[in-house]
């Protein structure tokens, strides 16, 4: 198998890696992928801070390393993580990206696709502001079709069948983007038909 080449550290600073639609918010969890590795994979997770409840500043404190342990008793048992997602879509499909999408961000942990392991190597992560078992929103599905067009025109490597869940490479240790992730809706928009 030959490995599509990774954008130069030019193309890094001409930002095609960046999402216009996007709010930046550059995380400090990300680094650089492994020499000549593309992106070739879209992971889609979900995560609420605190657990099931939406909304305030929390995802992108834990993102950018300013979580206080102190503002929620949950928040003390992860403040220590550096973890990261390449972007994130709020309820109201507000879209914020925390890495560029040329480098590697912390997102999948210890993870498998396709005989592969290391899918932070070769993956671009997304996070819904959701939780497994509750509805996302028709903002945010629109969002990441939106977004996933997008990442796919640069990256063509990435088609509609290298497009997973979360749960899917970690099976057994993560469950998103979970049951209530409607994956014919999400495919549906991606072909212009919703």
């Amino acid at each position: 198998m030959q490995l599509e080449q990774a954008p130069s550290s030019s193309a890094l600073a001409m930002g095609i890696g960046l999402l216009p639609d996007a709010r930046q918010a550059p995380s400090p969890h990300c680094d650089d992928r492994p020499d000549g590795v593309a992106a070739d994979l879209l992971v889609i997770h979900n995560i609420s801070l605190p657990p099931g409840e939406f909304g305030g500043p929390w995802i992108e404190q834990l993102f950018l390393n300013r979580l206080d342990p102190e503002a929620h008793p949950y928040f003390a048992t992860i403040a220590g993580l550096r973890v990261s997602a390449h972007l994130l879509i709020r309820r109201d499909g507000e879209r914020i990206q925390f890495v560029d999408l040329c480098r590697r961000a912390w997102h999948a942990g210890p993870s498998c696709f396709d005989g592969r392991s290391a899918c932070n190597d070769f993956s671009i992560g997304i996070e819904l502001e959701g939780a497994d078992s509750i509805p996302f929103t028709d903002a945010q599905y629109h969002a990441l079709a939106t977004v996933s067009q997008q990442i796919m025109q640069r990256f063509p490597a990435i088609t509609a069948q290298r497009i997973t869940g979360h749960s899917d490479i970690a099976p057994g240790r993560k469950t998103d983007p979970g049951p209530a992730f409607d994956w014919d809706r999400y495919r549906a928009l991606m072909q212009g038909k919703g």
